[in-house]
């Protein structure tokens, strides 16, 4: 582990988050006080410290079914325009503050209409939310892109409708389709129609594979569903064998994720709360980034986790030992895996992300 890292210091560093869900990153204190304006009665406690603590510890069951169980009170309070807006905005206000510059964040517009909004209504929300979000942040300092994924959930039957959702929003701050949820059981190659049409409309996507399933769902998400990116990943490593010599060998799979540069949306410390990984110290982030996949660092989830992108990186570098190097590899891979134009992503690590990690490691002497 390199000291100089501190915590502090991986704070001022510029991130590029592109795996964050809009309901599992609202702010305790916000989700009691929605839950008093709104009527919901269903919260285990209203006390903003003990509800922080009580997500932690239920999504600390090894279990990807009972961790996305406590999702029903976030979204619980999120069910009008202003609620949905509000979260939205704090969001961004909160990833800015946490060093990110650019971040996709992801829902699913069909978990908001319980009180009757439309599908529209819930987007138009969270963009408002996001564009509020990137003036203040702009004003105060600490600019920030924040672009929209829309998700359809794998349980359900409406991804055709979310996917035409999502090119219909595509100039007003959407910028990819995704589907998620309980993956055993429910394969993404039930949702053909729906990829099907947004790779006919030249727009893109991710799919949430190869987290609580192994192998086949992340064959299926590449090769029959034609993803651009991989929401998590981490079972790719069930691909690799590892020698007594050292030598790692790879499957023809990952081989040919690792060749086409597929992006893995990898969260580690979700990772872990899933059962997907044992431990950071032997979470795959490690083994992939040294075989140089396309790895990225993300949050999943900010307020099950109780994390950060700046608390994700920390863990890192004081668990797996990465280097200023390193983190600022994961960023560009980020940005270089980011749905928005080349253009955009070029400027964007040529004029923010290396300019400030070149700063960094001349500030601390750190060879780079």
């Amino acid at each position: 582990m390199d000291e100089k890292l501190t915590f502090d210091v991986i704070k001022t560093v510029p991130k590029v988050l592109l795996h964050d869900h809009l309901d599992g990153g609202v702010r305790p204190s916000t989700v009691a006080d929605l839950a008093i304006k709104n009527g919901y009665k269903d919260l285990p406690t209203n006390d903003p410290l003990n509800l922080a603590k009580w997500f932690r510890q239920a999504c600390d069951s090894g279990s990807l079914e009972k961790y996305l169980e406590t999702f029903a009170h976030t979204v619980g309070v999120m069910q009008n325009a202003e609620s949905i807006k509000r979260v939205a905005f704090e969001a961004g206000e909160d990833l800015a503050n946490d060093g990110v510059v650019y971040a996709e964040i992801r829902f699913a517009p069909e978990l908001h209409q319980n009180n009757g909004l439309t599908l529209d209504q819930v987007v138009e929300a969270v963009i408002k939310g996001f564009s509020e979000a990137e003036v203040q942040m702009k004003n105060e300092g600490k600019p920030i892109v924040l672009r929209a994924l829309l998700t359809a959930m794998r349980t359900a039957a409406r991804s055709s409708e979310i996917a035409e959702l999502a090119v219909k929003w595509r100039e007003k701050g959407v910028v990819g389709f995704d589907i998620a949820g309980k993956e055993a059981g429910f394969p993404p190659t039930r949702h053909l129609d729906a990829f099907d049409a947004v790779r006919r409309a030249n727009f893109h996507m991710t799919i949430h594979a190869g987290e609580a399933f192994g192998l086949p769902s992340i064959w299926e998400a590449v090769q029959i569903c034609g993803t651009d990116r991989l929401g998590h990943g981490v079972r790719i490593i069930d691909d690799l064998s590892f020698k007594s010599d050292g030598e790692i060998k790879l499957g023809e799979l990952s081989a040919y994720v690792r060749d086409k540069r597929v992006p893995l949306e990898l969260c580690p410390s979700s990772n872990i709360q899933t059962g997907a990984a044992k431990s950071i110290k032997e979470h795959p982030i490690g083994v992939l980034t040294k075989l140089g996949f396309r790895a990225t660092v993300n949050t999943d989830n900010r307020l099950m986790s109780d994390t950060s992108m700046s608390k994700e990186m920390y863990l890192l570098v004081t668990e797996l030992g990465f280097t200023l190097k390193q983190l600022q590899w994961l960023t560009v891979n980020a940005m270089k895996s980011a749905f928005i134009p080349f253009d955009q992503r070029l400027k964007l690590i040529n004029e923010t992300i290396k300019p400030k990690y070149a700063q960094i490691a001349k500030d601390l002497n750190i060879t780079f």
